[in-house]
C-alpha cells in the first residue's frame, strides 16, 4: 500500500497537506479500505475552531462509524461540500476529489507532532501483521 510522501499522517488514519498556512484534510486510502464503502459524512461549517486530535467530524461506512480526529488546530476555511451528496468519492479519490475540509492553521508547531510518510506506512504494516 502507498501514501503521498508530501503529506502528514496522524496514527488515526486522518492526512493533512499544507500550503503556507493552510491545511487540507482527509482520510487515509488505507481507512476508507478499512471503513468499505462510505455512505455519509458529517463535517463543520466554514468558521468553526478545529482543534488538534479532537473530533472535527464524522464518517460512516455500511460497516461502521467513526469519528474523525484534526490533525491540526484552526479555523475551517473550507469544506468539500461534494461529500455531502456523493460521499463515496471518498472511497474512489482518498487524497484528491475526496479532501474533507481546510483550516488556517493556527499553531504550525503541531505538523511536528504528525508523522511522516515513512512512519505511517511503518504503523500499517504492523497493524496488518
Amino acid at each position: 500500500m502507498q501514501f503521498p510522501e508530501n503529506l502528514k499522517y496522524t496514527k488515526e488514519h486522518t492526512w493533512v497537506s499544507v500550503k503556507k498556512n493552510t491545511a487540507t484534510f482527509g482520510i487515509t486510502s488505507y481507512a476508507q479500505k478499512e471503513l468499505g464503502e462510505i455512505v455519509f459524512i458529517e463535517l463543520p461549517e466554514v468558521g468553526t475552531e478545529v482543534i488538534h486530535m479532537t473530533e472535527f467530524g464524522v464518517i460512516e461506512s455500511s460497516k461502521t462509524s467513526s469519528d474523525l480526529y484534526a490533525p491540526v488546530s484552526g479555523e475551517v476555511l473550507q469544506v468539500n461540500e461534494d461529500l455531502f451528496d456523493n460521499p463515496e468519492v471518498i472511497n474512489r479519490d482518498p487524497y484528491g476529489d475526496g479532501w474533507m475540509i481546510t483550516v488556517k492553521i493556527s499553531d504550525p508547531s503541531e505538523l511536528d507532532l504528525l508523522m511522516s510518510v515513512e512512519e505511517y506506512a511503518a504503523m500499517i504494516k504492523e497493524e496488518i501483521e
